[in-house]
């Protein structure tokens, strides 16, 4: 199934270039009580979602793909997590350029370990990547995004791929410079999630897609998952063991070689085989209300 937020946060099914208008389903999911402990409503009520779903009678609205405004298919993560340099190619890249990258950057994850994106930074992508500090450059990131379906800690690698409710396109855009990563990658707009939540049932190996972005209609990023080098359920296993993962939370799983600046006026192209395509375009930034 592939399930999106889109317009002013509607729920939708897309199936064959169409968005169905499923919202009356989330009837189906507990009312929010605060304290909220248990993450995303919709991943931690998945299965009663889709129950509701394919309950729901004929006749709902529909809206082709292209006519909506897709929003993050996932609302409500408590954690973004970034893995980075996790292609060889992409530790040569940045081993290569260390007056881009910095010295703090090169290595491979396996050295590096993970890194946090502030989730006030995720945006779909119908929604702009807006370029703040015009002065730096700004980097795209194409990775797979693995989104957590249920509480996870201490995880072992057997089991990991059990806890991923599903997977979708993320982009993770990155500014330049000597700081933090989690301080760099966190700008507003620099996470973005799309087109689509495609539930994991569809995806049968998540380590044998092809991944590709594009810059104005030109290659950038071309590679496979099947090139990192740490895999999903290793990454899942790793990162549980530092702290608990919870349903809604996102694992970027790394970005391979190609990374490049974008700017203003251009439009991003990202494409992950079994899930689709999206287009994003780059923007400046809005001025400061005064």
């Amino acid at each position: 199934m592939r399930i999106c937020w889109f317009n002013e946060d509607r729920l939708g099914v897309v199936q064959d270039g169409v968005v169905i208008d499923v919202t009356d389903a989330l009837k189906a999911l507990p009312a929010p009580r605060y304290p909220n402990r248990v993450g995303d409503l919709v991943l931690a009520h998945l299965d009663a979602l889709r129950a509701a779903i394919e309950e729901l009678p004929s006749g709902a609205p529909t809206y082709p793909v292209q006519k909506v405004r897709l929003l993050s298919p996932v609302a409500n993560p408590g954690k973004i997590v970034g893995v980075p340099v996790n292609y060889q190619k992409h530790v040569e890249e940045a081993a290569a350029d260390v007056a881009t990258f910095t010295r703090r950057e090169t290595g491979s994850v396996l050295e590096q370990g993970f890194f946090l994106k502030a989730s006030s930074s995720l945006i779909g992508c119908s929604q702009a990547v807006r370029i703040s500090m015009p002065e730096r450059l700004t980097h795209h990131e194409i990775e797979l995004a693995a989104v957590i379906g249920k509480k996870a800690s201490n995880v072992v690698q057997a089991d990991a791929l059990s806890y991923v409710a599903g997977y979708t396109i993320a982009l993770d855009m990155t500014v330049r410079g000597a700081e933090d990563r989690s301080l760099r990658k966190s700008v507003d707009t620099y996470s973005v999630l799309g087109p689509w939540l495609v539930t994991a049932d569809e995806i049968a190996d998540p380590q044998r897609l092809g991944l590709r972005l594009q810059v104005n209609g030109e290659d950038r990023q071309v590679a496979n998952t099947s090139e990192m080098l740490v895999y999903i359920a290793e990454q899942i296993s790793w990162v549980t063991r530092f702290y608990t993962l919870e349903p809604g939370d996102i694992i970027m799983t790394g970005t391979c070689e190609g990374v490049g600046p974008v700017v203003p006026g251009d439009l991003i192209r990202a494409e992950i085989e079994l899930i689709g395509s999206m287009e994003v375009a780059v923007a400046a930034s809005t001025p400061l209300a005064r």
